[in-house]
């Protein structure tokens, strides 16, 4: 597994820029080679830093169990999508850090590389849209997620940032900020728009995907920022992540 970089870390969070390709929590099917592995060894045999504070609430009593079960890990990233992750270092911060994700009060952003003219669908450029769509299991599908009617709300702002005109075609590099936390959220509602990423190994057909993968090495999303009220200062903090190499390279004019 690619080592993770550490974007930062104190006696509380951990930050780090997670590789595209690695899984960030085990599971059935995947055991091995995960950010949360990697967080049990550099830990040391799975020791994870305890809290001795006598003032802690019943919700953080509920929630100790699901803290040590993931290590810490506060939010997920996809397999497939790199950039900035979060790591609580004890059962209170974990707590109050999930609590800020569930009252949508992280500021969360991403870049993304999306195939057609974005510019030329709404006619205008540096524009700024919202997509507000619930999202489900695909019924055609129970590996995919899609818009359909019952599922849960979902929100997510975009912002155009250019358009690039490649030998393969035209696509548009688009800022996106989820409100909410759906699984594939950002994937699915730029599926469901016309505009899916490039080189996403789930949304786009065989022909395509193979398409993008002889000029785009990975699928194009990466976590760019995350911000958070630290829950121990109560300071505003906000972590970054570059482009990776990789993928900067495709976009420079």
């Amino acid at each position: 597994m690619t080592e993770p970089k550490i974007i930062f870390e104190d006696e509380y969070i951990l930050v780090i820029d997670k590789p595209h390709g690695v899984v960030v929590n085990r599971s059935e099917t995947q055991k091995e080679e995960t950010i949360q592995d990697w967080l049990s060894i550099r830990a040391g045999s799975n020791k994870t830093n305890k809290t001795n504070s006598t003032n802690i609430t019943n919700e953080i009593y509920d929630k100790t169990k699901e803290y040590y079960e993931r290590a810490g890990i506060v939010h997920r990233l996809d397999k497939d999508t790199s950039g900035v992750l979060l790591i609580a270092k004890n059962p209170e911060v974990f707590a109050n850090i999930q609590n800020q994700f569930k009252e949508r009060e992280v500021v969360k952003e991403y870049i993304a590389l999306v195939h057609g003219d974005l510019k030329e669908k709404l006619g205008r450029t540096n524009f700024v849209f919202t997509i507000d769509a619930p999202i489900g299991r695909n019924p055609r599908n129970r590996m995919k997620w899609a818009v359909v009617e019952g599922g849960r709300e979902a929100l997510t702002i975009f912002n155009f940032q250019f358009s690039i005109v490649k030998d393969q075609g035209c696509f548009s590099l688009i800022k996106c900020k989820p409100k909410t936390g759906r699984t594939h959220q950002i994937r699915v509602h730029l599926t469901a728009l016309g505009y899916p990423i490039v080189g996403d190994p789930l949304y786009l057909g065989k022909k395509i995907r193979t398409m993008d993968l002889e000029w785009c090495p990975r699928m194009f999303l990466h976590a760019v920022k995350l911000g958070i009220t630290h829950p121990v200062s109560g300071k505003e903090v906000v972590f970054e992540s570059s482009l990776p190499n990789e993928l900067q390279i495709l976009v420079k004019n």
